[in-house]
């Protein structure tokens, strides 16, 4: 089976890709999370319907 290109080549391109150092991640301790998750969820509860997807438009 003949292949795309020269087995040579492969990785070129990432190898020449510059490595960006990730951004440290900021996570919250889970006690506050948890609070955050009940007062959105329980505390303050959508009172209007949600629409998911597009909404239909009746004629």
């Amino acid at each position: 089976m003949p292949s795309h290109g020269s087995l040579t080549k492969a990785g070129k391109v990432r190898s020449q890709t510059p490595k960006i150092p990730p951004r440290p991640k900021k996570n919250l301790s889970p006690r506050v999370r948890n609070r955050k998750e009940y007062v959105v969820r329980v505390l303050k509860p959508q009172t209007t319907p949600v629409y998911r997807g597009r909404r239909r438009r009746f004629r």
